[in-house]
C-alpha cells in the first residue's frame, strides 16, 4: 500500500467505514470564499458548513482535496524544486466533523489510521497540542499511548486555527514523522525544529472557539473536527523517502520528462525536472477547473507557473514544446482519481502547446537581454528593477522568472524599483484612458479597472460563487454604499455572471450577503475585462468590503445556453445548405430567442430554411458534447474555426466545437467566448420562426430552442387543426382543399374583373357604348368614368374602346375606393399624327389633382388624388382635342 494512489484511497476507505460521506474534491477556483485565490485547504468548501450557512445531508465527511498555493500570501512558487517539500499544487487528505464527534474520536481515527491502516511505527511518532489544552494532551496519552515526552506543547498560533478576525478557532494538534537521528534537526518547539528530521504529516484542527472580537471569545454550541495531511508527505514516509520528489508519483512524471528532454535528471538538471513535474501539476488542473493563461488575477498566475517550467525545460535543451508531451504520463498517474484531467485532456494539451510555442518566441530574446544587462554583475549584485520591469512589459517574463534565472548566480533583483516601474506605468496609462474618445465619457470605469484589476469571470463552469464587493457606482462616480431601494453599479472581484458580448446579452440574478440582497438587471463589460453589474438594493446595504454570493438566474442563463449553442448549429446549417459564402453578420443570443445576420443575396427559400432546420436538428439528436479549446487566434482561424464579425480577437481565444459530420469532422467550429450548452442535447429543438431582409445582401434569421421551440409548434399545429376543422377535412388534406379554393377564388376573381371591365365599356354587347362618345369636330372620342375596375386593367379597356370605335380617341378615367384616380388615354393610328395621348392624359391628369403623365403617343397613363373630378378631367381632354383639331 505504498503507492501514492493506494494511499489516497486508503485513507477515504477508513473514512467512509467510520461513517464520513466521500466528498468529490472541490475546484481549486474557490465559488464560496472571495478572500483566495486558489483552494488552499480541504476545509475550503465546507467553511459556509462550518460557519452554519449551509447544510448538508452528512454530519462526516472526508476528502483528497486538490490545492494550489502559488499566488497571494499562499505562495510557494519560487521555492519549488529547490526543496524537499514544496509544491505548488498538493493534495490534501482530510477528514471531517460537522457538529458530530469531536478531540476524542478525531485523535483516535488519526492514531489507527497511521499505525494499523498506513502500519508506521509508533515509535517514531510524536504529537503537538495547544500549551494549555489539556484535553488534548490527556487524549494522546490514553489513546495513543504516547509519554509526556512525546507530547509537546505549543504556545504559539502555530497551533492555533482561526478563520479570520472573527469567526470559528480552535487549538491544532499535529502528528510529527521521525525520520532519524540520521537527518539534522529538532522537534517542533525547539531551536533547531526547521530541520528535516521531524517532518508534520496531520494537523487535527480542533474548531470549539468562536472569536467575537479581539478581545471576546465564546464556546461554539457544536464543536467540530477540520484535519488535513499532505499526501506527497505521508507518501514519502511511506515509501521510505525523505524528499517528495522521490514517490513513485513525481518519479513517474521525472521519467517522462527525462525521456520527452533527453536530459537526465542529475546535477543542475535535477532541479529543472523538478519543476517541470510539479508545475505540470498545477498547470493541468487549473486548467482543467477553468483557469486560463492571461495578464491579470488567476490567469496570470497560471502563465507565470507555465512559463517557469517552459523556462526549465528550455535550460535541459529541448528544441520544442515540451510540456504538452507530459500530459499522458500524468493523466496515466491521477486520471483514475481526478477524471475531469481525462474530460480536459485536449484542452490542457493544446493550451501547454500554445503557451510554451508562443512564449519560446520571445524567450531567446528576453534571455538575451537578461544576460547582455547582467553580464557585469557578481555574485551579490542586485539587478535592476526598470530592467526587470521591462523585461515584463515587453517579452512577458514575470518577475519571479527573471529571479529565477538569476538565483544560479546568487544575484538579487531590485523589487522596489520594479514595483515603482509598474506604478508608473499605470498611472501613464490612466492619463491616456481619460483623454481619448469614448473613455472620456465614462472615466469612472478605467479608474476602477485599473484600481480593482479586470474581474475573474467564473461563469463557464459555474452559476453561483462568492465575490467581495470591491466598488460602486452611483449617478456616474465612485459610491461609499447604496442603500436599499437605490439603483447602481457594482463590481466584485470575481463572478459567475456573464457579460453582454458577442451579441449575448447580460446575466441577470441575485446578490446577498449579511443582511443585504440586490437584483442584478443586468451585466456588462467595461474597459477592458471590468464586470460591471446593474444592480438595485431590495434590502439592507451594499458597501465595499462585503462578501457576497452571486447567483445567476438560472433558467435564463440555460435558455441562453442552448439558443448561443443554436445559433452555432444554424450557421453552419446555413452555409451548408446556402454555401460558403453565408458569413454572420451580427447576432442576438437572449433567453426568449436568438436572431442573427448572414450576407447572402436574396431571400432564403422555405425549402431552404426546412433543410437548414432539419440539419440543425440532426446535431441535436447526436447529443455530442459541446467541447472548448484554448488556441491562438491565427492556429484556430487556420484549422477552420469562423470567426465572428465585429469581434475583437486576442491573441489567444476560446473555439467552441459541437458535432460531427457524416464523414465523422466537426461539425461546427467557431471563435466564442460565450457560454453554451454542455451538450448539443441540451438545446432540445430547433425551430427557424423568421426570415427577413435586413439590407443589401443582409438576411435575419430568427429561432426558438427548446421549450419556446416546442410551444411554438405545438401552437402551429393547433392552428392548422382549427382550420381544418374549419374546412371540414381532415388534417392530411388541408393543402389540397386549400389549393381547390385558391384556385376557386382566382378563376372567380378573373371571370368577375371580366365581368366588370364590360360593364363598364356599356354591357356585353356594347350596345351602351354611344352614348360615351363625343364627336368632336368630326373626331370621336369615347370618354368614360369607371368605378371598381383595377387600375392595371385601364388599359386593357382602353384598347376595347379603340376597337369599338374604329377611328379616334379613347379617355378612361378609373376611380379606386380610396378616392384616388387613374387616367388613361388610347388614340388609334390613324389619330397619332393629330393627337398626342401623352399630351392629352397631362392635361386630364392636371383636373385630377395630378401632375405628369408618360407612356407613349397611341397609349399614356397617369393618376391623381382627387377621383370626384373624373367628369371634369374626361372634359379637360375634349377641350385638349378640340384645341389640336
Amino acid at each position: 500500500m505504498s503507492g501514492v494512489n493506494e494511499i489516497r484511497a486508503a485513507f477515504l476507505d477508513f473514512f467512509v467505514k467510520e461513517g464520513h460521506a466521500a466528498v468529490p474534491s472541490s475546484p481549486l477556483v474557490p465559488r464560496n470564499d472571495p478572500t483566495l485565490m486558489f483552494t488552499n485547504a480541504g476545509m475550503v468548501q465546507f467553511k459556509n458548513v462550518f460557519t452554519g450557512v449551509e447544510a448538508r445531508p452528512y454530519a462526516r465527511a472526508t476528502t483528497a482535496q486538490k490545492c494550489v498555493r502559488a499566488g497571494g500570501k499562499h505562495n510557494d512558487l519560487e521555492n519549488v524544486g529547490y526543496t524537499a517539500r514544496h509544491h505548488t499544487f498538493f493534495e490534501m487528505l482530510g477528514n471531517f466533523s460537522f457538529g458530530d464527534y469531536f478531540k476524542a474520536d478525531a485523535i483516535d481515527f488519526a492514531w489507527r489510521l497511521v499505525t494499523k491502516t498506513y502500519g508506521l511505527d509508533a515509535s517514531r511518532l510524536l504529537a503537538t497540542v495547544y500549551h494549555d489544552d489539556e484535553e488534548a494532551f490527556g487524549l494522546w496519552k490514553k489513546v495513543a499511548g504516547l509519554p509526556d515526552s512525546r507530547i509537546i506543547r505549543i504556545a504559539t498560533s502555530d497551533n492555533f486555527w482561526a478563520m479570520g478576525d472573527t469567526g470559528p478557532c480552535g487549538p491544532c494538534s499535529e502528528i510529527f514523522f521521525d525520520h532519524g537521528e540520521g537527518v539534522p534537526g529538532g522537534p517542533p518547539g525547539s531551536p533547531d525544529e526547521d530541520g528535516d528530521r521531524f517532518i508534520e504529516i496531520w494537523n487535527l484542527v480542533f474548531m470549539q472557539y468562536e472569536q467575537l472580537s479581539k478581545s471576546e471569545r465564546v464556546d461554539l454550541p457544536r464543536p467540530s473536527i477540520d484535519t488535513g495531511m499532505g499526501l506527497e508527505r505521508v507518501a514519502a514516509v511511506l515509501q521510505g523517502k525523505h524528499d517528495n520528489y522521490d514517490i513513485d508519483l513525481f518519479q513517474a512524471l521525472i521519467r517522462a520528462s527525462v525521456e520527452a528532454s533527453g536530459a537526465p535528471a542529475e546535477g543542475k538538471a535535477r532541479v529543472s525536472h523538478r519543476v517541470i513535474a510539479d508545475h505540470l501539476r498545477a498547470s493541468s488542473f487549473l486548467v482543467a477547473d477553468g483557469v486560463l493563461p492571461s495578464n491579470e488575477g488567476r490567469g496570470y498566475v497560471l502563465r507565470r507557473i507555465m512559463r517557469r517550467a517552459m523556462r526549465h525545460a528550455q535550460l535541459l535543451g529541448a528544441q520544442e514544446p515540451l510540456m504538452y508531451r507530459l500530459v499522458p504520463a500524468l493523466i496515466r498517474e491521477m486520471g483514475p482519481a481526478y477524471p475531469e484531467l481525462l474530460r480536459a485532456e485536449a484542452l490542457i494539451t493544446e493550451t501547454l502547446k500554445l503557451e510554451e510555442t508562443r512564449f519560446r518566441k520571445t524567450l531567446v530574446r528576453g534571455l538575451g537581454m537578461l544576460d547582455e544587462e547582467s553580464a557585469q554583475l557578481s555574485e551579490g549584485d542586485t539587478f535592476s528593477g526598470d530592467v526587470a520591469f521591462k523585461l515584463y512589459d515587453t517579452y512577458g517574463f514575470p518577475l519571479d522568472l527573471t529571479q529565477d534565472a538569476l538565483r544560479a548566480r546568487g544575484i538579487s533583483v531590485d523589487t522596489a524599483a520594479f514595483e515603482t516601474a509598474m506604478a508608473r506605468q499605470k498611472a501613464e496609462a490612466r492619463a491616456a484612458w481619460a483623454g481619448s474618445g469614448e473613455a472620456a465619457t465614462e472615466t469612472v470605469w478605467f479608474g476602477l479597472r485599473d484600481k480593482a484589476g479586470a474581474t475573474e469571470f467564473l461563469g463557464y463552469d459555474t452559476e453561483s460563487a462568492e465575490g467581495e464587493v470591491l466598488a460602486l457606482v452611483k449617478d456616474g462616480a465612485e459610491a461609499d454604499r447604496l442603500a436599499k431601494g437605490e439603483s447602481g453599479f457594482l463590481i466584485v472581484n470575481q463572478t459567475p455572471f456573464y457579460a453582454e458580448s458577442g451579441g449575448q446579452v447580460g446575466d441577470t440574478g441575485v446578490v446577498t450577503g449579511a443582511g443585504v440582497k440586490a437584483r442584478v438587471t443586468d451585466t456588462q463589460k467595461k474597459a477592458d475585462g471590468l464586470f460591471v453589474h446593474a444592480v438595485t438594493v431590495e434590502e439592507g446595504e451594499l458597501v465595499p468590503g462585503l462578501a457576497l454570493e452571486l447567483k445567476v438566474d438560472h433558467g435564463r442563463r440555460t435558455a441562453i445556453r442552448a439558443n448561443h449553442s443554436a445559433t452555432h448549429l444554424l450557421h453552419e446549417a446555413l452555409r451548408q445548405v446556402l454555401g460558403d459564402h453565408v458569413a454572420q453578420k451580427g447576432s442576438l443570443v437572449s433567453p426568449e430567442r436568438l436572431r442573427f445576420d448572414i450576407s447572402h443575396p436574396k431571400p432564403v427559400a422555405s425549402g431552404e430554411l426546412v433543410g437548414v432546420e432539419d440539419i440543425a436538428n440532426r446535431m441535436v439528436l447526436q447529443n455530442a458534447p459541446v467541447e472548448t479549446r484554448l488556441m491562438a487566434v491565427d492556429d484556430a482561424i487556420a484549422s477552420g474555426a469562423r470567426a465572428l464579425f465585429g469581434e475583437k480577437y486576442g491573441d489567444e481565444v476560446r473555439v467552441v466545437s459541437m458535432g460531427a459530420n457524416e464523414d465523422g469532422k466537426v461539425f461546427s467550429i467557431e471563435l466564442c467566448g460565450g457560454t453554451h450548452a454542455q451538450r448539443t442535447g441540451d438545446i432540445g429543438l430547433v425551430a427557424v420562426v423568421g426570415e427577413s431582409a435586413v439590407a443589401a445582401g443582409v438576411r435575419r434569421i430568427e429561432a426558438l430552442t427548446g421549450e419556446a421551440a416546442r410551444k411554438h409548434l405545438a401552437e402551429r399545429a393547433r392552428r392548422f387543426e382549427g382550420l381544418a376543422s374549419e374546412l371540414k377535412v381532415s388534417v392530411a388534406d388541408v393543402e389540397t382543399r386549400l389549393a381547390a379554393l385558391v384556385e376557386d377564388r382566382r378563376r372567380l376573381e378573373r371571370e368577375l374583373a371580366e365581368t366588370r371591365k364590360k360593364m363598364a365599356m356599356g354591357g356585353a354587347s356594347g350596345a351602351n357604348a354611344d352614348d360615351a362618345v363625343r364627336d368632336l369636330n368630326g373626331v370621336k372620342l369615347l370618354a368614360r368614368a369607371v368605378e371598381g375596375i383595377e387600375m392595371k386593367d385601364l388599359k386593357s379597356l382602353a384598347d376595347a374602346g379603340k376597337k369599338q370605335i374604329g377611328s379616334g380617341v379613347v379617355a378612361i378615367v378609373g376611380v379606386t375606393g380610396e378616392g384616388k384616380a387613374g387616367i388613361v388615354i388610347g388614340v388609334t393610328p390613324d389619330m397619332t399624327a393629330r393627337f398626342n395621348a401623352v399630351d392629352l392624359v397631362r392635361a386630364g391628369a392636371a383636373a385630377l389633382g395630378g401632375t405628369g403623365g408618360g407612356g407613349r403617343p397611341d397609349m399614356a397613363q397617369a393618376g391623381g388624388p382627387d377621383g370626384s373630378k373624373a367628369n371634369e378631367a374626361l372634359d379637360a381632354v375634349a377641350e385638349t382635342m378640340r384645341a389640336a383639331s
